[in-house]
């Protein structure tokens, strides 16, 4: 069993933080090496195996480590480089016996070569004997050649000397400053070489353990240092990303028995370490997880832009009923070929009680023992999922938060995974048929309206459906809440078949008014819509039919739906064996119009006078608004035809001024000419004063249209 001092995370991570067992330094930089403490009872580096593992859904881990250490001790553990960034978010180490948490020390990210750098004798470029020794000039060495020759290093030079055929060869010489005075020693002599200067000699070591460390880019190494007395229990935890556990259901549905639903947890070990006989949680939910870069260096980037993707016909996942009307539920009202019994639990052998927490903890249940109901899948009688299986999980809940507590120890080889089950139960249900044009616009979906009435959080996954002994197919379902409700579908249903036809829309005037010189104009739209459905099924069969919510719709026909989804209305239509009915959807918004009504001519105001929905005051006002109009048209057409009679005028005048121009002034047609110019003159006087007259008249009728039309208010 687990303890709750293991599962319940917040009293733990309170309990440390009361006790001040968190690491209480962390040693930035350093080659990662776990040196030895000295100066303590026991020095080396003890183990802390496995002992918890807490997976969550969003796609993070809990993993605790526990042991014991003696004394001052280190502890090494390695981590995957792409893990140190959450570990550093997260880790808490703990000393129980009275110790301390002395420092967490990690390996740099910086590359390696450049950490080789850091080190006295530098060992980046690989280098030989000659170039290694002049590394250290100045340091006492010893050397075998092969008696130990002890002095002062000078350097190491190279020389030309004759080989063996007389040619010249070139040598390396070490030169030191002996007792006995400089003393030249041909390298190829020399058959060993020891630093005495102890200082020196650990940094040439650490630079080859940082350098074998190096050659493992994928791991780095995290060091915990205790300090304290006498034999004592430690730990260490810590979040990091772990693949998504998922589940995956079978759900029986069986005539003249309750429904079934086994779910299975699929988890996987993708470190590199074996789980021995760890306590496993497994945890549904929605925390918030995310990764820092706590590790490395942070440059600014640009976001990467993924281009959307559009996929094939998907299995449906339907969404959660907002409003009721009372439908007959699965709790009640069984559907077609469902038995009258559905009680959870209700067989022989029971399914044990589920305990409930406000915090994490383990519930304390006993496992889940089936009982055999006969038969399996091809054998010829019904599939029963009980049957040597039973559920290794038990459940509590904390917040939005559901754990399963895996009650036997769990062994998992690294990267291996493992199916465990979870939920093995019976549930209530009603088998449904399942309507939607946008999913397929002839045939409904089989269906079930499955309702969660165990104590356990369903997470949501695919289940497999066997109706009796044979396989009916797929469905997807969303995470499920004890005593949730949710459709699933899960095949194409032949039996049934529906034709949409969609109905002539109209638009029906309620009401207008007018303020300050605009009506505003009220209409109701109307359409309608009709789904003939045809069950060609010896037996009576329930159809749930899915409209589309739209925005500003109002649902008004009768019957109303059952249920209401953000998405859908769900219609339920009861079909008699080889027969047909009408389901008609009638929906109805209002539209606005708003219209100046100093902005409408004549022919305007008729169109809207013809409408015989006006009641008698808006009537009135468009009679008296066109008798107005008219008026106003009335003068204008006599001023522009004064305005016309002007223009003729003055273009004529034109005309005899120029042929005026050609004759002698004492001639008959020259007085003809002054006579008529005289004459239109004391025409246009006229025509000018009727222009000003007819102006004034119609500005007049303006002002007094627009004086009565702003102070209307007819609501």
């Amino acid at each position: 069993m687990i303890g709750s001092e293991v599962i319940n995370m917040k009293t733990k991570f309170g309990t440390l933080m009361r006790t001040g067992a968190l690491a209480s330094a962390l040693a930035f930089g350093g080659s990662g090496h776990a040196a030895a403490a000295s100066g303590g009872d026991n020095v080396g580096s003890p183990a802390l195996p496995l002992s918890e593992v807490v997976l969550y859904s969003s796609g993070v881990g809990y993993f605790q480590r526990a042991g014991q250490v003696s004394g001052n001790a280190v502890v090494d553990l390695k981590f995957k480089a792409d893990d140190i960034n959450d570990l550093l978010k997260s880790m808490v180490v703990q000393d129980f016996g009275g110790g301390r948490v002395a420092s967490v020390s990690y390996g740099s990210s910086d590359p390696l070569s450049k950490s080789l750098r850091s080190f006295a004798i530098d060992l980046t470029e690989n280098p030989g004997m000659g170039v290694l020794l002049n590394q250290v000039r100045g340091e006492p060495i010893e050397v075998q050649r092969p008696g130990p020759v002890q002095g002062i290093l000078l350097g190491v030079e190279s020389r030309q000397v004759s080989g063996q055929d007389g040619k010249p060869v070139e040598r390396e010489f070490v030169n030191l400053l002996t007792e006995a005075g400089l003393q030249s020693i041909e390298l190829a002599q020399i058959t060993g070489i020891r630093l005495q200067n102890e200082r020196v000699d650990k940094e040439l070591r650490s630079a080859l353990a940082m350098l074998a460390a190096g050659h493992d880019t994928q791991k780095k190494s995290v060091s915990l240092r205790f300090e304290g007395e006498g034999r004592r229990e430690v730990g260490v935890s810590y979040v990091i990303q772990t693949p998504v556990w998922k589940t995956s259901y079978r759900l029986v549905l069986e005539d003249g028995e309750a429904p079934f639903l086994q779910g299975w947890a699929i988890v996987e070990n993708t470190s590199d370490e074996d789980w021995s006989d760890v306590r496993l949680s497994l945890v549904s939910g929605r925390p918030i997880s995310f990764s820092m870069n706590l590790y490395e260096p942070l440059y600014s980037e640009r976001p990467v832009v993924e281009p959307e993707l559009y996929s094939s016909l998907r299995p449906q996942i339907y969404g959660e009923a907002m409003e009721f009307k009372g439908m007959a539920s699965a709790a009640s009202a069984p559907g077609p070929m469902m038995a009258d019994s559905m009680a959870l639990g209700g067989m022989a052998g029971g399914r044990g009680v589920l305990a409930r927490s406000s915090t994490l903890r383990k519930a304390g249940l006993e496992s889940v023992n089936g009982v055999a109901r006969g038969g399996g899948l091809g054998g010829g009688g019904s599939l029963d999922l009980q049957t040597g299986v039973s559920s290794s999980a038990s459940g509590s809940e904390t917040g939005e938060l559901f754990a399963y507590a895996i009650q036997s120890p769990v062994t998992l080889a690294r990267q291996q995974s493992a199916l465990l089950p979870i939920v093995n139960e019976g549930v209530k249900g009603q088998k449904v048929s399942i309507y939607n044009e946008s999913v397929h616009n002839k045939r409904p979906l089989n269906g079930f309206r499955l309702k969660n009435s165990s104590a356990l959080h369903l997470m949501q996954g695919p289940i497999t459906v066997f109706d009796g002994s044979a396989y009916a197919g797929d469905a997807r379902i969303d995470d499920l809440a004890p005593g949730e409700e949710r459709l699933i579908s899960y095949a194409v249903d032949l039996g049934i078949e529906v034709e949409p036809r969609v109905g002539a829309g109209k638009q029906e005037l309620q009401t207008a008014m007018i303020s300050r010189g605009v009506m505003t104009i009220v209409r109701k739209a109307i359409e309608r819509k009709s789904y003939l459905v045809r069950n060609r099924d010896s037996e009576k069969r329930t159809l749930l039919v899915e409209h589309p919510v739209r925005d500003g719709w109002e649902l008004v026909s009768k019957p109303a739906p059952e249920e209401r989804t953000r998405e859908v209305y769900r219609f339920l239509v009861t079909l008699a064996p080889d027969q047909s009915e009408k389901l008609e959807v009638i929906e109805e918004r209002k539209v606005y119009e708003r219209v100046g009504l100093l902005a409408l001519n004549s022919d305007a105001i008729g169109v809207y006078l013809s409408a015989r929905e006006f009641d008698g005051r808006i009537r009135s006002v468009l009679e008296r608004l066109m008798k107005m109009r008219n008026a106003l048209g009335e003068l204008s057409v006599e001023r522009t035809r004064r305005e016309q009679r002007v223009s003729e005028i003055t273009q004529e005048h034109a005309r005899i001024r120029e042929n005026m121009a050609r004759l002698d002034t004492g001639s008959e047609l020259y007085v003809r000419y002054v006579k008529k110019l005289d004459e239109q003159e004391t025409e246009l006087e006229g025509l000018r004063r009727e222009i000003k007259t007819l102006s004034d008249q119609e500005a007049s009728k303006q002002r007094e249209m627009n004086d009565y039309l702003m102070s209307l208010e007819i609501e």
